[in-house]
């Protein structure tokens, strides 16, 4: 890069890899006078048409002086923004500061080949969120009237848009503060981009196999093979030049020589041939790659290579699934791609499934086959450098064949965008997640990501919040997928026992019981003992099945078969096929247990009656996802399209485990159908003058160093979000002490301004209800006298609030999930017992309402033993306030507002604390950007 002589340094956190509408990747930057060759390539390859728009006449060519004006920027009044595809720009966007500091003129061009891609409104969204850093708070454009596209790229960005023609030009105006609907407009453009990019990886035309091996045994031979043998519908090469047949096909020595453009390449090179390959494959314009090859020995240089690997396939457009990954699954019979080293296809089923970790990947599809688990598409995505679960997320939303999404985690790279997608994919499919017990608070191997600060239990609540139905390890992962790949969602909690032992039923009554569920139904039958033969057990477990399904008593019903000493083989296992025929095509969702089966030929783990076909379970019911803006909907709508579930029913050994994997979904049911309330729209905000402030506080703050707001400072920021904090002075003489008793109003306090001893009556650091000067004077000695061994610390004077319930918010900066908010009841019994909820924003009205019931001490909020309920909605519009200046301002490293006195008529805040400090950039803000690799 030449030597720059803007006035700022070059903004390199503006760089980011981003995906367009296609599916396709691209590297996003800031501008350098190194790109005025290829600024001046675009513009030859421009149509008359399109340089007429861009600058009202049209120009063959552009000047040395123009190059350097469009090329030379400082990066603060003068901003623009490329978007390559290796070294060719596919579009600009820049903005000027106009006179008014508050505004800029913004302007796009797009190069005529890659119109209609999206490029446009990226490149807003980016300038937008650099022009809000450089304290900009309005764009406005000049548009010719004929210029249709870019006016939509205007009109369709979500921003309220004016418009006005003056002097034969359409001028456009509009404030880019991020609200709810731009940010609306920019995830619905995000999802379907995503999710077609792993549509496009998933469903290739053709692929090549670079390092296709003739070595039985190699991972190169079993690649090839699988995808041979599992019926790929597509055209396959094996590319190696040192062999001359592979797979019994004539192998090609290179790229070259294939005879079509390569929609996947799958990659099992060694790691000193990665980097060359991926240049070949950038050079034949393949479109996406599978990366097998494990690129990470423990070193920090191999991270660095795998970062610069990943880098180098997007900037070329290529999305990469891997390294180190185990392969991709689709059993779509259109396509039938086994690119993975699984032996065999697995069979169609209703289970969508991504794995982090390789290992894991393959221990998933092992059970699933050994389960009779039918699977629409499975992703094992290796080191996930790439492709993530956010991403597989993003797909299986838009497969309609997918009922059900299992996910296995080891760690998060951008957990604000998971959450904000697994909460809207949670209301139309389940999503199962198993995770590492460490995730956020240690990396895995071959991941380069933040690690969490955050309390222990936040992860935990973030997927609450979410709607993630959480299980403890890839076992119970697969047992409750297996629940959902045959049977419908329990429409309540109302749950039936059926089964031939009172002691198992017990069992199961119990189990449920403790799980929440209500058991309104319980069956005794007699059968399976030596008075009956198989065919009459069969057929009093049939109809004993059949009528507790038709009851309408039920919602879910567990069936316990305790089988008799005197099996004998295939017996069970038409039993358990009759329960299935039984239960088909019933609202009930029914799970059973088979207990002491010595038949070696039934599968206990598993779906009995899997293998008689399969129905359709109709899914109407579930919400339409809205419509955010006018970008054509996706090809498929997931919340209406027909599931198809396998027939059968869930197979568990143990009982409680199948009350346990029941009762999960019962409670998953309850989220999805709860009112989950909209995110609080606060209008009496100045988010600008917040921003300016904390810009200039933080200007002199060094490295990661933390400047603590004095009071003055505090209550001016908290002002702009309409929080007051209870008048306060400081004092160091009892003359000092009265006059501020007699300006706040008496009855006083008198605190400690040390925040370990200004709550601490036992120690005392605190004095209540001071009534007049004497007393005053006698509190001040007494306090002296009392908290000498603490140093003689700092006192102050507060006027007395209302007596109320004392409350703690804090809100932090995490590194790893952006804004944190923690609402508990105060006091040293709550922090010991840690009976917190701790909520990432934004939060909807029905989050405030459930933060402030969800500790366990929260019932003291509410008229608990006699004493009056506090001011709930007082609270929540506090809570909202803390909320909003946390997710606006990452400046904002910390705040404490200890305690707060929520009392039956007002909620008063007696002390708050904030650190700022230099922001990280957020994992998660308002721009499309994919994580760093």
């Amino acid at each position: 890069m030449a030597e720059q002589t803007q006035n700022r340094e070059y903004p390199a956190h503006w760089e980011a890899d981003v995906v367009l509408r296609d599916g396709a990747t691209a590297r996003l930057r800031p501008i350098t006078p190194d790109d005025a060759e290829a600024v001046q390539r675009m513009h030859a390859g421009q149509s008359q048409s399109s340089i007429y728009l861009r600058y009202f006449t049209y120009k063959s060519s552009l000047t040395a002086k123009e190059l350097q004006r469009f090329t030379v920027v400082d990066y603060v009044d003068r901003v623009a923004l490329v978007i390559l595809r290796g070294a060719e720009i596919l579009g600009i966007g820049r903005y000027d500061r106009l006179d008014d500091p508050l505004e800029a003129e913004v302007a796009f061009n797009i190069a005529d080949a890659h119109q209609g891609r999206g490029i446009g409104s990226i490149l807003m969204e980016h300038l937008a969120a650099a022009a809000r850093e450089n304290g900009i708070r309005r764009f406005s454009a000049e548009v010719l009237p004929e210029n249709r596209k870019m006016l939509s790229v205007f009109q369709e960005s979500g921003f309220e848009v004016s418009r006005k023609f003056d002097d034969g030009v359409v001028v456009v105006e509009f404030s880019i503060h991020p609200t709810d609907k731009v940010r609306a407009v920019m995830e619905s453009r995000e999802h379907r981009a995503e999710a077609k990019s792993v549509r496009e990886l998933l469903n290739p035309r053709s692929i090549a196999v670079i390092g296709a091996s003739r070595s039985w045994g190699s991972v190169g031979y079993a690649l090839l093979e699988n995808i041979i043998e599992g019926g790929f519908t597509g055209s396959v090469y094996g590319i190696n030049p040192e062999a001359m047949e592979l797979a019994g096909m004539i192998s090609l020595g290179s790229l070259e020589e294939v005879p079509e453009q390569i929609d996947l390449a799958v990659i099992a090179v060694p790691v000193e041939r990665m980097e060359v390959v991926i240049e070949d494959c950038a050079r034949n314009n393949v479109r996406g790659l599978l990366v097998v090859t494990e690129v990470f020995d423990g070193s920090e240089e191999s991270l660095a290579l795998q970062s610069r690997l990943v880098g180098a396939a997007r900037s070329q457009g290529m999305r990469v699934i891997g390294p180190a990954s185990a392969g991709v699954i689709n059993t779509d019979p259109a396509t039938r791609l086994n690119a993975s080293v699984a032996p065999f296809m697995p069979a169609r089923g209703p289970i969508g499934v991504f794995s982090q970790s390789a290992a894991i990947g393959a221990t998933l599809f092992a059970a699933a086959h050994r389960r009779g688990l039918g699977l629409t598409a499975m992703i094992s995505a290796g080191h996930r450098a790439d492709v993530s679960g956010n991403d597989a997320m993003q797909y299986f939303e838009d497969d309609a064949s997918s009922a059900a999404v299992g996910v296995y985690l080891e760690s998060f790279g951008n957990p604000r965008k998971f959450s904000r997608i697994v909460r809207r994919l949670s209301r139309s499919k389940p999503v199962i997640v198993s995770r590492s017990n460490a995730m956020g608070r240690r990396l895995p191997p071959g991941h380069s990501t933040r690690t969490t600060q955050a309390p222990p239990a936040t992860v935990n609540s973030m997927l609450d919040q979410a709607g993630v139905i959480q299980v403890d390890n890839h076992s119970d992962l697969m047992d409750l997928l297996q629940v959902l790949a045959c049977q419908p969602i329990p429409a309540g909690e109302r749950i039936g026992v059926l089964g031939n032992a009172e002691a198992m039923n017990r069992l199961v009554i119990d189990a449920a019981q403790r799980q929440g569920m209500k058991v309104t139904r319980v069956d005794l039958i007699d059968a399976l003992d030596a008075g009956h033969t198989v065919d009459e057990a069969i057929r009093s477990f049939t109809r004993a099945v059949r009528d507790a399904v038709e009851s309408q008593q039920i919602d879910g019903l567990v069936v316990v078969v305790q089988s008799g000493m005197h099996q004998l083989p295939g017996q069970t296992t038409d039993l358990a096929e009759a329960i299935a025929e039984a239960s088909e095509d019933s609202a009930v969702t029914v799970v059973t247990s088979f207990t002491a089966v010595l038949d070696d030929e039934f599968r206990i783990s598993g779906i009995a009656g899997a293998d008689r076909g399969e129905r359709v379970l109709d899914r109407t019911d579930l919400p339409a996802a809205p419509e955010t803006d006018s970008d054509p909907e996706p090809e498929t709508d997931p919340a209406t399209a027909a599931v198809q579930l396998q027939t059968g029913v869930p197979v568990f050994a143990n009982p409680s485990q199948a009350a346990a994997m029941l009762s999960k979904l019962v409670r998953y049911r309850a989220w999805r159908d709860a009112e989950h309330g909209t995110v609080v729209d606060l209008t009496d905000v100045d988010r600008e003058r917040a921003e300016t402030l904390v810009a200039g506080w933080v200007a002199g703050v060094q490295g990661t160093d933390l400047l603590r707001l004095n009071p003055a400072q505090t209550q001016e920021l908290l002002d702009c979000y309409g929080i007051s904090v209870l008048g306060s002075r400081s004092f160091d003489t009892d003359d000092e002490a009265v006059a501020a008793a007699d300006e706040l109003g008496w009855p006083v306090a008198i605190k400690a301004v040390d925040s370990f001893l200004r709550h601490r009556l036992d120690l005392g650091g605190v004095r209540l209800n001071i009534p007049d000067e004497e007393s005053l004077r006698h509190n001040i000695w007494h306090m002296r006298t009392v908290l000498a061994p603490y140093g003689d610390p700092q006192l102050e004077i507060q006027t007395m609030a209302p007596t109320g319930q004392g409350c703690t918010v804090t809100a932090l900066e995490d590194p790893l999930l952006g804004p944190v908010v923690s609402f508990g009841l105060s006091g040293d019994a709550v922090e010991l017992l840690d009976d917190w909820v701790h909520m990432v924003p934004p939060l909807t009205d029905q989050d405030l309402e459930n933060m402030i019931r969800t500790p366990r001490a929260a019932a003291r909020l509410f008229g608990h033993s006699g004493m009056p309920a506090v001011d709930a909605e007082a609270l929540k519009d506090l809570l909202a306030r803390i909320v909003a200046l946390k997710d606006d301002l990452p400046q904002v490293a910390r705040m404490r507002f200890n305690p707060v006195l929520a009392s039956e008529s007002t909620v008063t805040v007696l002390q708050a604390e904030i650190d700022v400090a230099n922001a990280a950039q957020r994992t998660d803000s308002a721009r499309r950007a994919m994580r760093d690799s």
